[in-house]
């Protein structure tokens, strides 16, 4: 039997290893399935991934939680 996965907890833990590849101080590699980025954009965490750039913007909130969810998922 398949447990039903949590999306919300999909991008946050997403959104924490996306923050890993930071460049420029808000910067990040956009190497994650194109439907997880755009949820991410929706939420208001990056900027449109939707652009010939290989990488997108964290908002504020979004270097702000990703720290916060790096730390939740992945901290010792």
């Amino acid at each position: 039997m398949t447990k039903k996965l949590n999306q919300d907890h999909i991008l946050e833990g997403a959104l924490a290893i996306l923050s890993l590849s930071l460049h420029e101080n808000v910067r990040v590699w956009k190497g994650f399935d194109w439907d997880l980025l755009d949820d991410m954009h929706k939420k208001g965490w990056i900027s449109d991934p939707v652009t010939k750039t290989k990488s997108v913007f964290l908002s504020d909130e979004g270097a702000k939680l990703a720290q916060e969810y790096l730390e939740k998922y992945f901290g010792e």
